[in-house]
């Protein structure tokens, strides 16, 4: 299994399209602490107002990712329009997570760029228009299958600062990040890592810094108490975990948990849980403020 897919494993990608079709005008989306935005530019041209000092513009077929939206503000030509598919994106339970903890405030790559996308934009489009069964799951998987790839693209081209992400793409961590991320429970010492690296233990801890910003055994650490969780949410029973994430008792684990997460397995499983995507593609015309709300979508 390759280290995106082993990682997207760890964290699941969920995402949901709330629009599909030409808007215009202005449109302010919401804070969303736990979720990302997805828009999809087609055709025209677009603002993106509030997410850096200056406005961005896109005046392309383009892919527009938000890891870690703001309130924010398309702005968009009234007269033209633009064809859009607009979505959210979760990963794992939501909020902070190390796919897209590390990447830019704005992710903006031109669908030139990323050729295979067109296929995709196209048939989501034609789609969108068909009122048949399983429209909205079919517009979904789209959106998580364009997601993945402009994921592989961040991990090609070097976009992440930091974390996960910059160590996957890196040609000597990568091959450590998925060894560790595949068999967590084994003894990651840093000579075994510095081993896997091909490096001596002092250069290989100085890199892994440089590139994730987190130390060998920190890193590590955190990558087995997020095991751990995925497993206890799962319904895996305490010793199957504690096994499965490389700790000597179960003491020992909740110990280790509790510094991480802050609270103990027990009273980590007892919290909410994550909310289902709000999937909405009626926005334009509609009438309902309540409805454009709970789908944290285009509020004209």
């Amino acid at each position: 299994m390759d280290s995106l897919t082993t990682l997207l494993n760890q964290y699941a990608l969920r995402a949901g399209v709330f629009y599909a079709g030409n808007i215009c005008g202005i449109h302010g989306f919401p804070d969303d602490a736990s979720r990302g935005h997805l828009h999809l530019v087609r055709t025209g041209t677009a603002q993106l107002i509030g997410i850096d000092a200056s406005p961005i513009v896109v005046d392309e077929p383009t892919v527009l990712f938000l890891p870690r939206p703001g309130p924010h503000r398309l702005v968009i030509d009234q007269d033209t329009g633009s064809d859009m598919v607009c979505g959210t994106v979760q990963f794992g339970m939501g909020g902070w997570n190390p796919i897209t903890s590390t990447l830019p405030s704005a992710v903006m790559v031109p669908l030139r760029s990323m050729p295979s996308i067109e296929g995709l934009l196209r048939s989501m489009f034609d789609e969108a228009f068909e009122q048949r069964f399983g429209r909205q799951a079919v517009l979904d998987r789209y959106c998580e299958i364009i997601m993945v790839k402009l994921l592989r693209h961040c991990l090609e081209h070097g976009l992440a600062q930091g974390g996960s992400m910059a160590g996957l793409a890196h040609p000597r961590l990568s091959k450590v990040l998925h060894q560790v991320h595949e068999h967590p429970a084994k003894d990651w010492t840093l000579e075994a890592m510095a081993e896997c690296a091909g490096m001596s233990r002092a250069r290989f801890a100085l890199l892994f810094r440089q590139v994730t910003g987190d130390t060998p055994a920190d890193y590590v650490g955190s990558w087995r108490i997020t095991t751990a969780q995925r497993l206890l949410r799962s319904g895996r029973g305490i010793k199957h975990v504690v096994d499965a994430v490389g700790y000597t008792s179960a003491s020992a684990f909740t110990r280790a948990f509790t510094r991480k997460v802050g609270l103990s397995p027990a009273a980590w499983l007892k919290g909410p849980h994550p909310q289902p995507l709000t999937t909405h593609t009626e926005m334009p015309g509609e009438t309902n403020e309540t409805q454009r709300q709970l789908a944290n979508g285009l509020n004209s």
